[in-house]
């Protein structure tokens, strides 16, 4: 582990990046990106992951992808020079640019696919294990995509109001602190994994674990 400047995870294997010599080396399952003999590790600034696969930020807007496939290991089609922050659940990443643009790629039904989402205004992403919400905070205005099941479905929701975004790995809660107030998206719209919350008194909450 000389020369290890980081370490990184999926959910079955790692990452340690030796960023001032420009190598790294991995370990662990082969599906869940514990291979990247083949990987160039020059240039990378940062790694994210998903649950099986890795993304590495290269400096000159580069990047390499490796892993499982469907979620994430194959970024080789996809431009994400200009991306300003990274974001990822367990199936598929996001890349949000400063123009108002993203890109996403791994499993299309759980949210590796965002062509039709509008990005503009966008201030914060927030995912469970298969779904994304985008919040466009000072338009009061939500976008999500993924998994319909997991909350990947809110068109029609009101996030006037919305001070705070929570989820687990099946829903997500939007709470409106000033009013008292929330909404649950997702999992399964049951109460058991967290999407319903329609009988729940909010007024007085100020933080949701």
């Amino acid at each position: 582990f000389s020369g290890v400047t980081d370490i990184y995870s999926s959910s079955g294997a790692f990452v340690a990046l030796k960023k001032g010599l420009g190598q790294g080396v991995c370990w662990g399952g082969l599906n869940y990106g514990g291979n990247c003999s083949d990987v160039d590790f020059h240039g990378v600034t940062d790694i994210f992951s998903t649950s099986a696969a890795f993304l590495a930020l290269k400096d000159l807007g580069q990047s390499v992808c490796w892993g499982y496939l469907d979620a994430g290991g194959d970024c080789s089609g996809v431009n994400i020079s200009g991306a300003t922050n990274v974001f990822s659940n367990d199936d598929a990443f996001v890349a949000l640019k400063g123009s108002g643009q993203a890109v996403c790629w791994g499993h299309q039904e759980h949210g590796g696919n965002c062509s039709d989402v509008d990005f503009s205004g966008v201030t914060d992403i927030y995912n469970n294990d298969y779904a994304f919400v985008a919040w466009k905070k000072d338009l009061d205005q939500g976008v999500c995509w993924g998994e319909h099941n997991f909350g990947g479905n809110c068109s029609g929701v009101d996030f006037g109001g919305v001070t705070d975004i929570f989820s687990n790995a099946y829903a997500f809660v939007a709470l409106k602190k000033d009013l008292g107030q929330a909404f649950c998206l997702g999992g399964h719209n049951d109460r058991s994994y967290g999407g319903n919350c329609s009988s729940v008194d909010f007024s007085g909450v100020t933080d949701i674990f």
